[in-house]
């Protein structure tokens, strides 16, 4: 890196010659004229040279600006993809399993529990592709049906979760019903041939409570309603 001295030595020496100069009495008009002629052609030059430093600044301010918030967008965009499922777009299994014990530390809340009826079949018989199209479809129906607190989290391939923070557990059950009610209305577009249905299983936890507690009681009903036959909703 070069010294200050080492950066304005021409400067300097312009600066130390018309000194140099304006401390005699005797030089005539024209060396005076000449001096200060070469000391504003230097003057000129210092400033073309300031405002192409200037110039070069800015622009790499602007470049800078222009990283940052590219580095922001990718984090956030890293961020979203360490949390949330690729094909629906909902929280993947260990994000929605964060967001349910840090709600339970602050408060009561209920969990729905929701597994898609006979998939197995649907991918069978029309394939995975439609498989897909027939999960993304029932996400949008669940989230038609779902308060906007609710956060919906997808545990497994054809399995959910839809947390309700500081719902109790009657309030949750109307939730569940809501959306079973509306699977067994109509068809999803997708599949408009058939109804896809599912099984629900509704469980509460009091403040302070553990995701293992309120998991495994609604899951303990999603299996009691898939054991009196599917397409229902149970509750613990």
């Amino acid at each position: 890196m070069m010294s200050l001295p080492e950066l304005f030595r021409e400067e300097s020496e312009v600066l130390t010659r018309s000194q140099a100069v304006a401390a005699q009495s005797t030089l005539s008009a024209g060396d005076y004229r000449d001096a200060l002629l070469l000391l504003s052609r230097d003057y000129q030059r210092l400033m073309r040279e300031t405002y192409r430093m200037i110039s070069r600044s800015d622009r790499a301010e602007r470049e800078l600006n222009r990283a940052n918030e590219q580095l922001q967008q990718l984090a956030q965009a890293l961020e979203y993809k360490a949390s949330h499922d690729p094909l629906t777009a909902v929280w993947n299994r260990g994000a929605i399993i964060q967001r349910i014990s840090q709600t339970l530390q602050h408060g009561a809340a209920a969990l729905i529990i929701l597994d898609i009826d006979h998939f197995k079949k649907i991918n069978d018989e029309h394939g995975h592709p439609m498989g897909d199209r027939v999960i993304c479809a029932l996400v949008a129906r669940i989230q038609a049906h779902c308060p906007e607190a609710a956060s919906i989290g997808r545990i497994g391939g054809e399995e959910f979760t839809v947390l309700l923070p500081h719902y109790r557990l009657a309030d949750a059950v109307i939730v569940a019903g809501a959306i079973h009610a509306s699977l067994n209305a109509a068809p999803l577009a997708v599949l408009p041939g058939q109804l896809v249905t599912a099984s629900l299983g509704v469980s509460y936890g009091k403040p302070g409570s553990g995701f293992d507690a309120l998991y495994s009681n609604a899951d303990a009903a999603l299996y009691d309603a898939k054991n009196h036959g599917r397409n229902r909703v149970f509750f613990r």
